[in-house]
């Protein structure tokens, strides 16, 4: 007070700073003189001298161009110089009344010059963000908005100084007030709207960009930037083009490259001081330190494989996770901010002498610390899900390109299904540690400041809470236990089921050849009975465990109030103590089913990241194996001198001593016995082998066709040009010389036919025939050829060997072949032979040579020759070779495409319209794989009456009438215990206590069992209609015809009956479950608020059609974003199983780049539809809190205004029940 007397002058600070009769108690509120000139001036110019620098810094370091002069910028800086007029023109003004003799406090010129230099300031910020390119200013936007609130301040006063004393007593200082006001609230409105594009952006310029960073700071927060896109996929069906492209900060071309570089940064410290304390540790031994310690480092080194793993991703992303941990912050201390303002408001309505207008400042205050709370909870989601997509992008890359770099030993280690394993489930872990983990040390602390808040309102009594959970948790650990047991028998039979039905899909041509269908059904059938079994005593304990954790707030607060009230006869439970307690009783539950979450979520996640770990650590391939040479002074193309390779550094020799020279044009055979090292001296050219003594020399490119032909889920023209242009010419003369012209004029759509999974709709002979076409393509320098005649019939082998790989064949000119074979009729005509046995080279010369030697060459020909006259096999001769291909292999195709023709249309195959482009019609008809059928918009009213009809319609009225009961037993608890808390108070005590309390836990042990019964309900009819649902499909499929099964990829019909099946069995029916739960919850809320204030029926109605209407429009674009994007994760998971199967192959042709690139656009395309659909989840939940909000608000005016006949326990039953409208809307909105 001696500082605001001081600062304000005696006289016109007669009040001093602060004046509570002045401000609090009266019906006119207005703050004094002194307060309006320093605190309520300055906050603006505090906010934003203290983000300025941090603000500045950000600038400097975030350029996006320049944005040109638009008339918004013009108009921002006009008024802004004209503020900084009109504050200095105080200054002199009140310096001229001091120079006249005028008295003036200090605060007179010093207030208007501290905003005056604080407007200054924002200027230079706003042409700041200008030159940086910021379209839109939240920390301006905020300073203005203060500024504003300041600035009304002092216009209502000045507005009630008018009144009171008249306009012309100080007329200078009456007017640029009302100036002030007006250019504040001018620049307000300007820093609202957005500014032009900026020049020069690094961001990629794209019509359809996202419109997030061209939007205003208010759009942004509340995520209406959003609200087009919604109102799209309303009017229409969504397609990936009508999607926003990946900014490029979330591209993978960003993250991965950035990924990489930080893993390998933390990586190789890691392997230093790994390396480094080994050789200590080494010098130890050296001087009789026992080995133990050197198994200690190895122990350590193995612990903390995945420590480096983690810095990596915390360097990436560390920053920005913290940032989203201050939104949760700051979310928290609005949460317990609620309350307290709760308790406030439960006063007023029970003072009624107090000032009228405390309740609407209440109301109103109430309102926007849940609108910030809203704003900050939804910022910090959503930042965490961008983190998440951030994540999955840099560890999908990560293992992508490790994929492309492991040597055989780690090929071993890992399965594909492994790998897939880590991009999905071990990725979702590490997303869902993202926005669980603060949980773990939030939660703890909201107990604690929980149970502190009770403490002041009931005293010792709180602590009995602690006693309820002490109760529960053995509970639920129990329930929990043996549900975990329940539900690894249901996984065990899940597991045995897919193995089953994985077995049926695959071989269900044999199945249907023998009839067997009906005798596998029964045994799937069989399996999944147990597993039903399982899964209904696993609901039953599931639905024990929700009646437990639902009834925990009833039981805490019945415990309290008993304990409060019966302990001592002069504690009275008023409606301040009791439902401020349930609000803090709810936010304690809140917390405490919080912090498992979170500990299971970080322990999932920590497995998960040592996995991913061991996986980035596994052996790569040593680029050093294999040395390249383009000089053309090296005359031979391969050169190996004493060779000695193993396929990892753990396992003995395979080759041993191997001197081998292959001249440039030669054609070299590789023979041997089966195990004798043929495909390991292939593996061992590429650079496959890990090279432990000698030297090897390349020249030029490779082409590479491995014994296990290797196709692509692609069109046959792509499968061959593999990522070279079309040159027509070549084309045709490749598809002459490895006879697949026939089988081309067979296929429905020619070249562009499409080749299913692993090629399952074409022979290994046409698979074989397809690999060498796209290595004869390449024009390569040097051919590897692991056996490539073996999968096809001698004539046609013979006719490949003429044409392609012979002495005549395409690749004659300067091509050096390498031909691992088993056809010995071929050996008189290549250039050598090399004879393999044991891994080393036994033989090398010409065929005459090698039969002239008469060594093991000649005595392993002379088996062969035996073992081939005995089967009656062999080539035959050349000159029947081409009239034979036509007539067996032309006949044999063109029988099987036209069955397959047959069958698509008596399908009902669409035709391609004669005005269509050919090259489009033959790529269209080719398409063997049927693309998944999605369902736009929402889902069609028949699949809900579908399922509810396979649950059964008593079940279902019975559960109705279940959910009714138990939530109008609920209601009247709470009606039960309004009235309680307005019971009279006589000499300091409450009469009939124990009738409240025991009539109280009654309806408490009631709503519980009840709550019990109408969940058990819901999931057992979700077991039944479970049970209908698969065994409907199971029949189905089964009784498909065999054109079903060449057109449905196997992962599709196996995701039908594991995923979408697990969907039916467990998701569906609690999803079910908490629809009904929560629709039944707000119609309760609803009527408590319309029981207690009648008139908020008129609030309630609008803003419950508010409710169903964005719950519409959230419906249709998020059911169709979620079809989307489960379409797109499929080709993610289908490219790294073809990456990993075709890995040599892809390395032999340097086709490494491309094949990185696909898989960033696939990555990406995922995320494109991603993005969207967790913005649309924010989107929802921002708006529907909204609504809550304002129904809270309108349940508090309605109080305010009707206190004189509405009792505090009514209010407070009211109010504290209106809170908790946001939780239960926002899982109600499912597809």
């Amino acid at each position: 007070m001696a500082a605001g007397g001081a600062l304000c002058g005696s006289r016109e600070g007669s009040a001093g700073l602060w004046n509570w009769n002045q401000t609090w108690y009266t019906n006119t509120p207005r703050f004094t003189w002194c307060f309006e000139r320093t605190v309520v001036a300055w906050i603006p110019c505090a906010y934003l001298w203290i983000c300025f620098p941090f603000y500045y810094l950000y600038l400097q370091h975030k350029t996006k161009g320049y944005i040109r002069m638009s008339h918004v910028f013009k108009a921002k800086m006009v008024l802004g110089f004209i503020l900084v007029i009109l504050c200095f023109s105080n200054v002199f003004f009140i310096l001229w009344e001091i120079s006249q003799g005028i008295p003036r406090a200090p605060a007179f010129f010093i207030s208007p010059a501290v905003v005056g230099i604080t407007m200054i300031l924002a200027v230079f910020l706003t042409q700041a963000e200008r030159m940086k390119g910021i379209q839109s200013s939240g920390i301006l936007l905020i300073y203005w908005l203060l500024s504003f609130m300041a600035a009304v301040v002092m216009f209502s006063s000045k507005v009630q100084h008018a009144l009171e004393r008249g306009f012309l007593e100080d007329h200078f200082h009456h007017v640029t007030t009302y100036l002030y006001v007006s250019l504040v609230l001018g620049e307000l409105v300007l820093f609202c709207l957005v500014d032009h594009p900026p020049f020069f952006s690094k961001a990629v310029n794209s019509p359809n960009q996202c419109p997030e960073a061209s939007t205003s700071f208010l759009s942004k927060i509340t995520y209406w930037w959003f609200s087009g896109l919604v109102w799209k996929g309303c009017q229409r069906s969504l397609k990936v083009d009508d999607l926003w492209p990946v900014r490029k900060e979330d591209s993978s071309e960003e993250i991965v490259s950035w990924a990489e570089r930080v893993w390998k940064k933390c990586h190789s410290r890691t392997q230093q001081k790994v390396g480094s304390a080994t050789f200590k540790k080494g010098q130890k031994s050296e001087t009789g330190i026992a080995e133990a310690e050197e198994t200690e480092v190895l122990l350590q080194s193995e612990h903390s494989q995945s420590r480096p793993l983690l810095k990596a991703f915390w360097s990436m992303f560390g920053t920005y996770f913290l940032l989203s941990t201050v939104c949760l912050v700051i979310c928290d201390v609005f949460l317990f901010s609620i309350p307290k303002l709760l308790s406030l408001f439960l006063e007023f309505i029970e003072d009624q002498e107090a000032p009228s207008w405390h309740g609407y400042f209440y109301a109103f205050t109430m309102f926007l610390l849940a609108c910030l709370q809203t704003l900050f909870e939804q910022r910090y989601m959503y930042m965490c899900l961008v983190l998440g997509l951030r994540l999955k992008t840099a560890v999908t890359g990560l293992v992508y390109r490790k994929i492309l770099v492991m040597s055989s030993a780690s090929r071993k280690a890992a399965t594909v299904g492994e790998i897939v394993n880590l991009v999905s489930v071990d990725v979702q872990k590490l997303m869902d540690l993202i926005i669980y983990f603060n949980g773990t040390w939030l939660a703890p602390i909201r107990i604690i400041i929980c149970f502190v808040f009770l403490w002041q309102l009931l005293g010792p009594s709180a602590l009995t809470s602690i006693a309820v959970f002490l109760f529960l948790l053995p509970l639920n650990f129990m329930i929990t236990k043996k549900r975990s047991q329940f539900q690894e028998t249901q996984m065990k039979h899940k597991d045995e089921r897919a193995k089953l039905t994985n077995a049926i899909l695959s071989d269900i041509k044999v199945i249907k050849l023998y009839g067997w269908e009906k005798t596998f059904t029964e045994k799937v059938l069989g399996i999944r009975k147990q597993e039903l079994q399982a899964l209904k005593r696993s609901q039953i304990l599931f639905s024990a465990s929700l009646a437990s954790f639902h009834s925990s707030t009833f039981l805490t607060a019945f415990v309290m109030f008993a304990v409060y009230t019966l302990v001592d006869n002069t504690h009275v439970l008023d409606a301040q103590k009791a439902f401020v307690s349930l609000t803090l009783i709810n936010i304690l539950n809140s917390a405490h089913s919080f912090l498992p979450f979170s500990i299971n979520a970080a322990v999932q996640a920590k497995v998960s990241l040592k996995r991913l770990a061991a996986f980035l650590n596994l052996e790569e391939l040593n680029p050093e194996s294999s040395s390249r040479n383009t000089s053309d002074c090296v005359q031979a193309s391969i050169t190996i001198r004493n060779g000695t390779f193993c396929w990892s550094k753990e396992t003995s020799p395979c080759l041993r001593r191997i001197d081998l020279t292959v001249p440039q044009g030669s054609l070299l055979a590789v023979v041997g016995q089966v195990g004798a090292g043929k495909s390991s001296l292939l593996s061992a050219l590429l650079g496959e082998l890990e090279k432990m003594d000698g030297c090897m020399i390349m020249k030029d490119t490779a082409a590479y066709v491995p014994q296990q032909a290797w196709i692509q889920n692609a069109s046959v023209e792509d499968n061959i040009l593999f990522g070279k242009e079309m040159n027509e010419t070549w084309f045709n003369r490749v598809i002459d010389a490895c006879a697949l012209q026939p089988d081309l004029e067979s296929f429905p759509a020619g070249r562009k036919s499409e080749i299913g999974e692993k090629g399952i709709n074409i022979s290994g002979g046409q698979k074989q025939r397809v690999n060498l076409a796209r290595a004869v393509y390449q024009k390569a320098s040097i051919y590897l050829l692991d056996d490539p005649l073996s999968a096809v019939d001698a004539h046609v082998g013979q006719h490949i060997f003429e044409h392609v790989l012979g002495p005549n064949g395409l690749l004659k000119d300067k091509q050096t072949r390498v031909l691992v074979t088993h056809t010995i009729n071929i050996l008189p005509q290549v250039d050598n032979i090399v004879f393999l046995v044991d891994g080393t080279i036994s033989e090398i010369g010409s065929y005459q040579e090698l039969l002239q030697r008469n060594g093991a060459f000649a005595e392993f020909l002379h088996s062969h020759i035996t073992a081939e006259e005995q089967a009656g096999t062999g080539f035959p001769a050349l000159g029947d070779t081409k009239g034979t291909i036509t007539s067996r292999s032309g006949l044999s195709q063109r029988k099987l495409f036209s069955d397959n023709l047959v069958r698509s249309s008596a399908m009902g195959r669409e035709t391609i319209p004669a005005s269509q482009d050919s090259t489009t019609a033959a790529a269209t008809k080719g398409r063997l794989m049927k693309e998944e059928k999605t369902q736009h918009s929402r889902v069609n009213t028949s699949i809900y009456a579908a399922y509810l009809k396979a649950t059964g319609l008593p079940l279902c009225v019975y559960t109705i009438l279940l959910f009714t009961c138990q939530q109008a037993v609920s209601f009247s608890r709470g009606y039960w215990l309004s009235m309680w808390t307005d019971d009279p108070v006589h000499n300091r005590t409450q009469q009939h206590t124990e009738l409240r309390v025991g009539v109280f836990g009654a309806l408490g042990v009631i709503q519980a069992l009840g709550r019990f019964a109408s969940t058990a309900a819901v999931l057992l009819g979700g077991v039944l209609a479970s049970h209908k649902l698969f065994l409907q499909l199971l029949r189905n499929v089964a009784r498909s015809p065999m054109v079903f099964f060449e057109q449905t990829p196997i992962g599709n019909l196996l995701n039908r009956f594991s995923r979408e099946m697990d969907a039916i069995d467990s998701v569906i029916p609690d999803k079910l479950k908490s629809l009904l739960g929560f629709l039944f919850n707000l119609l309760e809320i609803y009527l408590v608020i319309i029981v207690a204030t009648p008139r908020a029926a008129m609030a309630i109605v609008p803003l419950t059609v508010l409710y169903a209407a964005f719950q519409h429009f959230y419906v249709i674009t998020s059911c169709q974003l979620r079809r989307i994007e489960a379409a797109s994760r499929s080709p993610i998971y289908s490219h790294i199983s073809e990456t990993f199967q075709g890995s040599s192959v892809i390395r032999a042709h340097k086709a490494q780049e491309r094949f990185i690139l696909k898989s960033n656009f696939l990555v990406d395309e995922n995320q494109r539809i991603c993005f969207p659909g967790a913005v649309a989840d924010r989107w929802l939940a921002t708006n529907l809190e909204f609504l809550s909000n304002g129904i809270v608000l309108f349940a508090a005016l309605f109080a305010a205004v009707g206190r004189t006949h509405l009792s505090p326990g009514t209010a407070g039953f009211s109010i504290s029940y209106a809170l908790q409208m946001p939780s239960p809307t926002k899982p109600c909105c499912h597809c």
